[in-house]
């Protein structure tokens, strides 16, 4: 559609509870770049940009943030302060009733070379590729227990024309 053809699904917020746990996670599980991070202390919350950037980030500070607006699916990690010091708060993972955020996505070459890794990182697992009745596809958790799906894209094709009627 003309008046949309600029558009770019830009990013998806998930709210964290301890940064020191969840950028390292993405980072250094999934892979991603943190991109950038407000600091947003006069309100008390920050934010995490991350993703798989395809190009280079630019140094100057303005031009990353303009930059960072136009690229396609990131992930904002939101924190708000004082929430990795009580034990007791969570958040809602969207799985558990009432449901209603389900996960994020993130493709991998090879779901089980992938999911051998996440095993020796000691990554919790929701679904691991060969149970149930999805085989090829796995779940893992993140630090606030949000899921996140471990998919290829030919095996998901595969599944898709496998199944869909």
């Amino acid at each position: 559609m003309k008046e949309t053809h600029d558009f770019v699904l830009n990013q998806t917020m998930l709210r964290i509870k301890d940064p020191g746990k969840s950028v390292p996670f993405y980072q250094d599980v999934l892979g991603m770049v943190l991109i950038d991070k407000f600091d947003f202390p006069e309100m008390s919350f920050s934010l995490y940009f991350m993703g798989y950037p395809t190009e280079a980030i630019p140094e100057d500070r303005a031009e990353r943030a303009k930059w960072l607006f136009e690229q396609p699916a990131l992930l904002e990690l939101t924190h708000n302060y004082g929430t990795e010091n009580d034990d007791e708060f969570s958040y809602h993972n969207g799985n558990d009733d009432p449901r209603g955020f389900g996960h994020i996505g993130v493709s991998v070459p090879n779901v089980y070379k992938a999911c051998e890794r996440f095993e020796e990182m000691g990554v919790e697992f929701v679904k691991r590729p060969d149970d149930g009745n999805m085989k090829g596809l796995a779940f893992i958790r993140d630090p606030d227990g949000y899921w996140i799906e471990i998919l290829s894209s030919s095996g998901l094709r595969d599944l898709i024309l496998s199944s869909a009627g």
